[in-house]
């Protein structure tokens, strides 16, 4: 029997345009009841680092900070300078559905552009790792896109955004790619099947949020930009896994900083 919206659980139920009862302010709200926090609002600029490499290397050299107006449950936001300005991350916020989570939290909290950059698995030829890749769209292989846009192959980025971020990014030395990414909710579960039918849909890496990064982000209308750092070959290599000097984090606050300059030419903020 085919499958529809009606004999798919995750796909039965959904009004993509009612609002939710649950709303992040209203969590916020009462997590800052809890733990006695003053309001305020975050920077504008805030990242995700999934492998966490970036926040330990700040806290490691005294360069990263507790935001003090940060009233999530499940996180720490470390303020850090980057350029000429301040900007927040949060480590270790692995998996579509935990991403999207601290992504409405940011946005509800001041965050006015959300970049993640995540380590990924090389699908496409593209060369030897490691090198960043720009997300253009991710096949939507996990379960939190279909809470936020209805069905589809692809979650895309906010188009205005793609075409000036990877000119200024190609306008530095950074080993930089634009593309297509799968999101996958199952790293585990990367079958020979499954790679050969990713690699069908021109995909170069693949990861685990951008799916639903984006799919949040067009519901949202929110500013998120996805990267992969492709850095290894699903483990089938000896030696997989590296990500260059200081463990890539020199290369991603480049990566960061030239994005955020881009993004306020943009947005002229």
């Amino acid at each position: 029997m085919p499958l529809t919206t009606d004999s798919v659980p995750i796909l039965r139920a959904k009004d993509y345009a009612a609002p939710s009862v649950f709303q992040p302010e209203n969590l916020l709200r009462e997590a800052r009841r809890q733990k006695d926090l003053a309001p305020g609002r975050i920077p504008a600029v805030c990242l995700l680092d999934p492998d966490g490499d970036l926040v330990r290397a700040l806290r490691g050299s005294g360069r990263a900070t507790l935001s003090p107006h940060w009233a999530c449950y499940h996180t720490e936001l470390w303020l850090f300078a980057c350029g000429t300005e301040q900007m927040g991350v949060v480590g270790c916020a692995v998996g579509g559905s935990f991403a999207v989570l601290v992504a409405e939290q940011l946005f509800a909290s001041g965050c006015r552009l959300l970049i993640s950059v995540t380590s990924a698995g090389q699908i496409g030829e593209s060369g030897a790792t490691p090198y960043f890749v720009l997300i253009e769209r991710a096949l939507r292989d996990e379960g939190t896109s279909y809470h936020y846009l209805p069905p589809s192959d692809f979650s895309p980025a906010p188009a205005t955004l793609l075409d000036p971020v990877f000119a200024a990014l190609s306008a530095t030395d950074l080993p930089i790619q634009r593309g297509a990414a799968w999101t996958t909710d199952a790293p585990f579960r990367e079958t020979t099947a499954a790679i050969e039918a990713a690699r069908a849909h021109g995909v170069l890496a693949v990861e685990m949020e951008a799916a639903s990064l984006y799919a949040f982000a067009a519901a949202r209308d929110r500013d998120v930009l996805c990267f992969a750092h492709v850095t290894n070959q699903m483990a089938q290599v000896e030696g997989d896994f590296e990500k260059g000097e200081a463990s890539g984090t020199r290369d991603m606050l480049r990566l960061v900083e030239t994005t955020a300059t881009a993004w306020r030419a943009i947005r002229h903020t």
